[in-house]
């Protein structure tokens, strides 16, 4: 198998930061670039990559000039992790997991995180019933498929825990009666990157039970063009996501993420993904670097990007394209740098070209 992955840069120690308006760092979106495969050598489309290709068709039928987005959410879908959104208001946050959650018939709930919101409005209650003269479970919004937190740092930390701690665990107690989620099961949380006061940013422990942090950016102008000539002719009341089809089901979903799971990957590049962590926290514009969970976060992603360009192994170009969205909530910039003007995802670009990717 000839080698067409471009030669290494050189390598740079980590502590100088190198960041250049030329360093590039591959979309989730974009197919990096592979090896020539023979034609008896190419694989067929596995069933999780199928799935996932109707899905996709159909969230971009109603959320336009988010491609890179819609792939980054999926790639979270297929790795069974939740993603924290964060962009400003009006940017299809909400109208991209109606869309997400209609393409596989999933039940979609949606919670507007308040300071006065409470644990047991995220996670249910008992109430205790005048007739029957018991006590009757009244669920949660979290007993659902695709779950959206909105604005997660309006609430107060007891009840942002409460959210996380069902998050990892994937099942809620209420009154000592332990009760499993369905699955699959997603949160994304969104966050305005704004607005500040008022607001409870969640501390670093629990930023990291997020798979990735997506940012959302304005549609560029073609997009946002055809985004007002459609909403200018919608009909008062209709929904956004009514165009959209539904083209799998929660079992292939669920399917389709252990599929994922049991994508190959070498060592060489596992190795790949724990010297990039490992830079993170040798690095002197970073004040905290990322942990463990950095680097199976990023093998995480790896897998279910090999997924959505129909491949059933992992190269150094897919972790490399999952860094920024995997690493770039997980590690804090050092303040004198911070108040240079870099940016965590500029410091993060430099260091991962930095790192020497395995050739194969």
């Amino acid at each position: 198998m000839n080698d067409s992955i471009p030669p290494d840069p050189e390598h740079v120690s980590p502590e100088t930061d190198p960041v250049t308006p030329e360093t590039e760092v591959s979309s989730i979106h974009d197919e990096p670039a592979q090896p020539e495969v023979a034609a008896e050598e190419a694989q067929p489309e596995s069933a999780a990559s199928g799935v996932v290709a109707r899905m996709r068709a159909q969230i971009e039928r109603s959320v336009l000039g988010q491609q890179e987005v819609i792939s980054q959410v999926l790639a979270a879908l297929l790795a069974g992790g939740h993603v924290l959104l964060e962009g400003k208001p009006g940017l299809g946050k909400t109208q991209l997991v109606l869309a997400m959650a209609k393409t596989f018939a999933g039940d979609f709930s949606r919670i507007q995180f308040t300071p006065d919101l409470m644990p047991s409005d995220v996670t249910g209650f008992r109430l205790f019933d005048m007739k029957s003269q018991t006590f009757q479970l009244r669920q949660g919004p979290v007993f659902t498929n695709l779950l959206l937190a909105d604005e997660i740092n309006r609430a107060p930390a007891k009840t942002q825990s409460a959210l996380l701690e069902v998050m990892q665990e994937r099942q809620v107690t209420i009154d000592g009666e332990t009760m499993p989620l369905g699955a699959p099961f997603m949160t994304l949380a969104t966050q305005n990157p704004i607005e500040h006061e008022g607001t409870y940013p969640l501390p670093e422990a629990q930023l990291d039970r997020f798979l990735m942090k997506v940012l959302l950016d304005y549609p560029d102008g073609t997009s946002e063009t055809e985004i007002v000539t459609r909403s200018a002719s919608e009909i008062p009341g209709a929904s956004p996501v009514d165009s959209v089809e539904v083209v799998a089901t929660p079992e292939e979903v669920v399917a389709a993420q252990a599929e994922t799971a049991a994508v190959q990957v070498v060592p060489e590049v596992v190795d790949y993904a724990v010297a990039i962590v490992q830079a993170t926290r040798e690095a002197k514009s970073i004040a905290l670097g990322a942990g463990t969970r950095g680097a199976i976060s990023l093998v995480r992603i790896g897998k279910a990007i090999a997924i959505l360009h129909g491949r059933n192994f992992v190269t150094p170009d897919d972790i490399k394209a999952a860094s920024l969205p995997v690493l770039r909530h997980r590690v804090q910039v050092a303040p004198e740098v911070s108040i240079g003007g870099q940016t965590v995802d500029e410091i993060l670009r430099g260091l991962v070209e930095s790192v020497p990717a395995p050739r194969h």
